[in-house]
């Protein structure tokens, strides 16, 4: 089965080219990507059948396997690639260098590394980015002030997507 980090690159992948229609099979699971009116759909089937036929013999786990099939059949967009850029005026974008979880402070309890109007030198950390039990701080490698944050605490965040952007001084 697919992971959710692999099911959106590819997403991605295809919404960036000319593929209209794309199927992957694997392990027992079947995923399709259709572009309809410029937006990329994701339809996602088990292709296996052998728990339905397993069922019979308990009538608990066919509710099980039908309710699990459900959620595999979902309609994904990708709303923040389509959103229209920001008005604020900036110079330089802080973005993430790993896939990871975004954390604006240290600890739940403490105050945000930055907040909009901050300035920063460029060895200031800005954020954690937390990948696999790892917590990597982020500086902001400019002098300037901080005009926008663009991701929410706990956060998934990808590889190249922008987390601040800065005012450069």
């Amino acid at each position: 089965m697919l992971k959710v980090q692999e099911v959106r690159e590819l997403i991605k992948l295809i919404d960036e080219s000319s593929i209209s229609d794309f199927t992957y099979e694997s392990n027992g699971t079947k995923i399709t990507l259709k572009k309809e009116n410029g937006e990329v759909v994701t339809v996602s089937k088990p292709v296996n059948t052998q728990p339905v036929q397993e069922a019979p013999q308990q009538t608990a786990p066919v509710n099980t396997v039908e309710e699990k099939a459900e959620p595999k059949e979902e309609v994904k967009t990708e709303p923040k690639e389509e959103q229209p850029t920001s008005k604020v005026d900036y110079d330089h974008e802080i973005v993430s260098p790993m896939v990871g979880t975004f954390y604006a402070s240290p600890s739940p309890d403490d105050d945000p590394y930055v907040q909009v109007g901050a300035s920063v030198e460029s060895n200031t950390v800005v954020c954690i980015v937390e990948a696999m039990k790892l917590f990597n701080e982020i500086e902001a490698e400019v002098k300037g002030e901080i005009v926008e944050v663009l991701v929410d605490n706990g956060e998934l965040v990808e590889y190249g997507q922008p987390l601040f952007r800065v005012k450069k001084k």
